[in-house]
């Protein structure tokens, strides 16, 4: 193959790498979300979400503003106590990223699938859906 048969095939494999590379950056936001998260670290989520970042919780039909989501970590941080948080990436492509993610506080546990849009290094939206009232699935 020639230098000039090459250029195509080289430009393809440093998009596939770049691809690659972001889709790992946005696995390494995620489990910082899920370790801020798990202690209500105010510092960390706040750094980890865009300021104009939203947050739907669809089984309640809330949709929270990055301030709002920092302003109820309070109430999380009761709820967190004791807890773990067991997450897997189910699929993550062009920014969004799926999550599988099992909320085991000490008097039961819920299993949640969330979906992340992340640029720019930060958090833009999150979507968390309930998917069963134990982790018995994960």
């Amino acid at each position: 193959m020639d230098r000039i048969g090459r250029r195509p095939l080289l430009a393809a494999l440093l998009l596939l790498f770049s691809i690659m590379g972001a889709s790992a950056d946005d696995g390494a936001i995620i489990d910082r979300w899920y370790s801020a998260l798990l202690v209500a670290d105010r510092s960390e989520l706040r750094e980890l979400l865009a300021d104009d970042a939203r947050m739907k919780l669809d089984d309640i039909g809330v949709i929270q503003t990055k301030q709002d989501f920092i302003a109820s970590i309070d109430e999380w941080q009761g709820a967190v106590a004791g807890a773990t948080i067991r997450h897997r990436i189910e699929k993550s492509a062009n920014g969004e990223t799926t999550v599988l993610a099992c909320y085991d506080f000490p008097g039961n546990d819920t299993l949640m699938r969330e979906t992340f849009l992340v640029a720019s290094g930060r958090i833009i939206a999150s979507t968390q859906t309930a998917v069963a009232q134990d982790c018995s699935d994960y």
